[in-house]
């Protein structure tokens, strides 16, 4: 596939090189609290800042759809509106068979993803297709029982919260749109990304006449049970920040036993609330690292190459980007260096502290550039959190089980997965008993090369190596219609970002070979119709 596609040798999981030393005194740090509900366990680009973003604008109406809450018992249960978008201004229609662009909607907002989702959007006048941009149940609009409140409100309402249903909600909507629209010929090509990567991915795999492609990105079909060691996003994290400075790896890989020992001062709790400016005090030292661990993961998440809104909250402004102050002959002088906020960013303030400044404070300066890149928060709040999502917890304690670990090669406090302490995790706040090896039943797990490979036909998994979800999803072509595109520097899911000027050629290169991938897919569809009609 070129070079920025080439297979891996390798197994699928990158298995990255030991990145330094490891401080060989951790034993007064408590491992952190892997539980579904804690920001240690990494969560996926899923939800909406609370701030008005500016997005390019796309077109589209808003309607509703009565679905089944359960399509598989024939229980007498309340449907529920699903919200989906749908922009039909290139579609050149039914009589010429054109395409429907379908987006598997991911854990949150439809129109979040809609307006982050430049790809679909630019590519459908060249296809002439129809978009269809349908919401995940039990978000945004698209709440069972009226309203979150009641149906968030205990196991049994949120029973029917899962993959399955979810992906059958897209099958049964695209059935009944095509046929209202006498559209029933039209091919349909998935894309997603992320948790929607994957979704488009296994509904390819179970629904193979609703739709003739997906194109899955940043998708980790192979996060689950042991079919990736449980340590490869963190390592994954960590080498992307030793990656800019191996300085900023050890300052951040020592600054836990640090805060570790200032906690358990008489008024060491009340020192680190100053320091880190929280409104209020801390509880616990693990509420701070909880908070650092969030930092550190979606910076490189989202590490992309230009300046993007995927992270914090932007006032009037979504570019992530920050003002330098150089120094010149004595005085400030304010210089207007914009540069999107990332690991690098994040260690240059971290090594360029004066000599002499404290670890805390080194790591303050670093993860302000995340937290406070305007400078205009007073404090912050640790309840607060922008991309805290109840429907995903409740995901990750049912079936979207993936085990997290970090080795003592990581920049984070060494702790080795404990699925005993999930599961009582999850029973404490939800009531329910995590099922750990039902995705892999439910979607193929071990060897699921020969599964796909077999039964599988036209997907596309596009990663960026840097998004340290790229360790557990397809990095080698599995046949030659269900192929791994990926890039050394892309980041999560960038393909399916919109266009821009400051687009790399690496990246521009990727998008070029997805969009002739999915052209082969709609004409190889179209000669078949042709070769039925002709005899």
């Amino acid at each position: 596939m070129g070079d920025f596609t080439a297979m891996l040798s390798l197994p699928l999981l990158l298995s990255l090189a030991a990145l330094c030393f490891y401080p060989s005194t951790i034993s007064s740090m408590p491992p952190p609290r892997f539980s579904p509900k804690s920001k240690y366990a990494p969560r996926f680009l899923g939800k909406p800042s609370r701030s008005n973003y500016s997005a390019p604008t796309y077109q589209y109406d808003t309607r509703y759809f009565d679905q089944n809450l359960d399509h598989f018992s024939f229980s007498n249960l309340p449907k529920f509106r699903q919200r989906y978008l749908i922009n039909t201004d290139h579609w050149a229609g039914p009589s010429r068979a054109a395409p429907i662009l379908f987006y598997c909607g991911n854990e949150g907002d439809i129109e979040w993803f809609a307006a982050n989702t430049g790809f679909v959007w630019e590519i459908a006048p060249r296809f002439r297709a129809m978009i269809v941009f349908p919401e995940h149940r039990y978000y945004g609009e698209s709440m069972p029982y009226g309203s979150q409140e009641e149906a968030y409100r205990n196991t049994s309402t949120l029973a029917h919260l899962t993959a399955e249903q979810a992906i059958a909600d897209f099958a049964v909507l695209i059935t009944e749109l095509k046929r209202n629209m006498s559209a029933q010929d039209c091919p349909v090509v998935l894309f997603g990304g992320s948790y929607g990567g994957m979704l488009a991915s296994w509904m390819r795999l179970k629904y193979p006449h609703i739709a003739i492609g997906a194109l899955a990105a940043s998708a980790p079909i192979l996060q689950f049970e042991d079919l990736v060691p449980p340590e490869t996003f963190y390592q994954i994290v960590s080498d992307d920040f030793k990656s800019e400075s191996f300085s900023c790896f050890n300052t951040i890989k020592n600054s836990w036993d640090v805060i570790e020992a200032e906690g358990q001062k008489k008024n060491g709790l009340s020192f680190l609330s100053e320091t880190f400016r929280f409104c209020k005090k801390l509880k616990s030292t693990a509420a701070l690292s909880d908070w650092l661990y969030s930092a550190y993961s979606y910076l490189a998440m989202a590490d992309y190459p230009y300046p993007a809104d995927f992270l914090m909250p932007m006032p009037g402004n979504p570019i992530k980007e920050i003002l330098l102050l150089n120094e010149t002959m004595g005085d400030s002088v304010l210089t207007f260096t914009w540069e999107s906020v990332s690991p690098k960013l994040v260690c240059r303030r971290i090594d360029n502290c004066p000599d002499g400044t404290s670890i805390l404070q080194q790591i303050f300066e670093g993860v302000s550039v995340y937290y406070n890149y305007t400078g205009t928060v007073d404090c912050f709040d640790l309840d607060d959190d922008p991309h805290g999502m109840d429907g995903w917890n409740w995901q990750a304690c049912t079936e979207m089980v993936m085990p997290m670990a970090t080795s003592k090669y990581s920049m984070f406090p060494e702790y080795s997965y404990n699925y005993t302490s999930y599961e009582e995790w999850c029973l404490g706040d939800y009531h329910v008993k995590p099922r750990p090896n039902w995705i892999t039943t439910e979607f193929g797990g071990h060897g699921f090369k020969h599964a796909l490979k077999t039964f599988g036909s036209n997907i596309i998994f596009s990663n960026g190596l840097l998004d340290p979800w790229s360790g557990g999803s397809v990095l080698e072509d599995i046949s030659e219609s269900i192929v791994a595109i990926f890039t050394k520097e892309g980041a999560h899911h960038l393909d399916l970002r919109p266009s821009t000027a400051e687009d790399p050629d690496w990246l521009v290169e990727q998008r070029a070979t997805e969009i002739k991938i999915i052209r082969s897919w709609l004409d190889e569809y179209l000669e078949r119709k042709r070769a039925v009609l002709d005899m």
